[in-house]
């Protein structure tokens, strides 16, 4: 394979889309509750910032890995939740999760 036919794999695409520190922790979460309000997620994650939370979260919103879901009410409520086509990552994110912790 050259490089110019992993420029069009499905794993390059796939690995763009994952790509980041949070986004697989993000994710998982994300499999594991229906929906989840920003700051529950942000506290299953005490080592990022909300900065860097909000950013990831609006890459994976703009690719279309998960949905943004606003509550108007005071204060406004903001949940995310899987895309529907996300939800086929599901199984490899449990081999790759119990693959690492076998490694531990």
């Amino acid at each position: 394979m050259t490089y110019k036919d992993f420029e069009n794999c499905g794993l390059k695409k796939s690995l763009d889309l994952l790509s980041g520190k949070w986004k697989p922790l993000i994710l998982h979460h994300l499999f594991l509750e229906d929906k989840i309000r920003f700051i529950e997620l942000w506290r299953m994650m005490p080592r990022v910032s909300k900065k860097v939370l909000l950013e990831q979260l609006k890459n994976m919103e703009e690719d279309q890995l998960i949905r943004r879901i606003e509550i108007k009410s005071f204060p406004t409520q903001v949940y995310y939740s899987l895309h529907e086509n996300t939800r086929a990552l599901g199984p490899a994110l449990q081999i790759m999760e119990r693959w690492g912790s076998n490694r531990c």
